[in-house]
């Protein structure tokens, strides 16, 4: 059994954490259910996204089940608020340590940066960006990559990449003929069509 955790924080962009959503539960449903997946999030009440989605998350930070992946989204709370929330900084550092993957999507890679996952390892984010998280230091951002694996940290350009990333790491944990399966469940058809290739 495989659990996914996807962090959940105000002004988060909903496409980062419901992209691979879809990937892991369209993943679980393909393996008779035998995953789960659940939206984490330091309070219990909705979380107003990005482009005003409102989510309600399924657990807190304080009563989730144990995570075999970590997925950190991106947007402005990830960049500018949450790096200072140590609430959430100390809960990243803490999961990733036990997390089996620890995965972000655009910008989350921001939020691993300050809670210390990303530091002095190879990092994606969104090309708006690179230059910002790479003045943080001890990161080193590969450009023009969609997504990076650094041991067990896998981390994605914006929204799109965050689908390619997923797929690629469903198909690392269940099987490349998996992921395309799940591709092609979700009729996701990149070009070039997405084969579970090696990332960068």
């Amino acid at each position: 059994m495989t659990t996914y955790g996807l962090l959940l924080f105000d002004v988060v962009e909903e496409l980062d954490f419901a992209g691979p959503w879809e990937v892991f539960t369209t993943s679980a449903k393909l393996r008779a259910d035998a995953d789960l997946a659940v939206l984490v999030a330091e309070r219990p009440g909705p979380v107003r996204c990005s482009k005003g989605m409102r989510v309600l998350p399924d657990c807190t930070l304080d009563d989730h089940p144990p995570l075999d992946v970590l997925l950190v989204p991106g947007g402005r709370g990830a960049r500018e608020i949450e790096p200072h929330n140590r609430a959430v900084t100390d809960w990243i550092a803490k999961t990733a340590e036990q997390a089996a993957w620890v995965v972000s999507v655009c910008t989350g890679a921001f939020l691993l940066h300050a809670a210390g996952p990303a530091r002095g390892r190879r990092v994606a984010t969104h090309w708006g960006y690179e230059d910002a998280l790479e003045a943080r230091g001890n990161v080193t951002v590969v450009r023009d990559a969609r997504y990076v694996v650094d041991g067990n940290l896998l981390t994605s350009q914006g929204v799109s990449a965050g689908i390619d990333s997923a797929l690629w790491l469903v198909g690392r944990l269940h099987g490349r003929e998996h992921a395309r399966a799940v591709r092609r469940e979700i009729q996701y058809d990149p070009a070039p069509p997405y084969l579970a290739d090696e990332p960068l």
